[in-house]
């Protein structure tokens, strides 16, 4: 279990107020010129559906009406092993598993106990359990000790900076040219809404049509389309490219921040979240095709959520807000291959408050593995990056 949120957080005052030049302290120079992003995704990614326990005989009673096919039939899960199968539209990761480049850990959650989106968010990217003026990977890039060109080693990627990387401590920020579209799913509905109307209807398809939509994917609303995504690179994957290409520069930052959107799935969440993974996919892929061979191999990228879901289907055929959920890493630094953390399995004395995933696993154990062993960030700054309740890293997820 993890450890209860907490109101007094020890040391607080002091790990907002300083700056670079006194909270870099005793942080070491990594020969490797190691690279660290985080991917955080708003609206609570249900873990079960990104990597699900298919081995777990409790899981069909929970939520069958939710479940792909198991590993070898058509539209099957992509299996992980034995016990844990991707969801099929992570094509891309499951071939960096298989590669030893990605490690789901699974049964994550943060030290917080809150089924608000704002709140757990603010809490997930402050790394205290009430929201702060700084988050935590802008306190980690303060403890770094070089400064790479006028932005420094920081970059949050996107339309604005998440409190993440807010802080005393220099950051960049860079939004490429037309990243940011509607999904496609959004047009859709558009279509679907105007279809009787004979003025606005008829306008709608032929604007669809020329950004590369079929009249079958917008004859059948509530399908999945991807007529326009494959014409075009969704705004994530623009997003996560340019990071990595910037990532990449051998005077560019070091760290960078890059969000997603679309994972609040209350209802008809098998078709609604194929859209966002596929999404994700392809941007993380795009994330890595950006940095290149040589930054890959020294990148360690984390995926993170504010919670989970709940372990049963709801009454519209989605999920509502939970605790437990699956992070991801991935990159050529990370000893991957395998899925991490403990599963406390579905039997129903093992849920969550008779509803939820079990935490078996703080997300901040996660994050502090990575930062001691791929950053060489000391432990005597992990306090004053996540201020309050102690996590221990996790150790062994990054190659020596």
């Amino acid at each position: 279990m993890l450890v209860r949120r907490r109101s007094a957080l020890l040391g607080l005052a002091a790990s907002v107020t300083f700056g670079r030049s006194s909270m870099a302290v005793a942080a070491r120079a990594t020969p490797r010129d190691a690279r660290f992003v985080v991917v955080i995704l708003r609206g609570a990614l249900d873990g079960m559906a990104a990597v699900t326990p298919y081995g777990d005989p409790g899981l069909s009673p929970l939520r069958a009406a939710l479940l792909p096919g198991e590993p070898g039939q058509a539209g099957g899960l992509l299996d992980l092993g034995g016990f844990y199968g991707l969801h099929p539209a992570l094509t891309g990761l499951h071939a960096l598993y298989a590669r030893g480049e990605m490690m789901p850990v699974h049964a994550v959650a943060a030290h917080y106990r809150s089924r608000s989106h704002f709140e757990a968010q603010d809490y997930l990217e402050s790394g205290a359990d009430q929201r702060l003026s700084s988050g935590w990977l802008n306190r980690v890039v303060g403890v770094m000790p070089a400064t790479r060109g006028p932005d420094g080693d920081g970059l949050a990627v996107g339309l604005s900076v998440p409190l993440l990387l807010r802080g005393p401590t220099r950051i960049g920020s860079y939004a490429p040219a037309g990243a940011h579209r509607p999904d496609p799913d959004l047009y859709q509905q558009i279509a679907a809404l105007n279809r009787s109307d004979p003025v606005t209807g008829p306008a709608f398809r032929a604007g669809l049509r020329a950004q590369g939509f079929s009249d079958a994917a917008l004859g059948t609303p509530g399908t999945p389309s991807t007529a326009g995504a494959a014409a075009k690179p969704g705004s994530f994957a623009l997003l996560a490219q340019a990071c990595g290409r910037l990532l990449a520069a051998p005077d560019g930052p070091r760290i960078a921040a890059l969000e997603a959107g679309g994972w609040d799935t209350h209802a008809d969440q098998k078709r609604r979240l194929v859209q966002p993974l596929r999404q994700l996919d392809d941007g993380l892929i795009a994330l890595r095709d950006g940095l290149g061979d040589d930054a890959w191999r020294r990148t360690v990228v984390l995926v993170m959520t504010e919670f989970g879901r709940t372990a049963r289907i709801n009454g519209t055929g989605g999920t509502d807000h939970g605790t437990a959920t699956v992070a991801f890493l991935l990159g050529g630094a990370v000893r991957g291959g395998r899925v991490a953390g403990t599963w406390p399995g579905l039997a129903g004395p093992a849920l969550f408050e008779n509803r939820d995933l079990a935490p078996t696993t703080d997300v901040r154990s996660v994050a502090l593995g990575v930062l001691q062993d791929h950053l060489a960030i000391p432990p005597s700054a992990h306090a004053m990056i996540f201020p309050g309740p102690t996590a221990s890293p996790m150790r062994g997820l990054v190659a020596a």
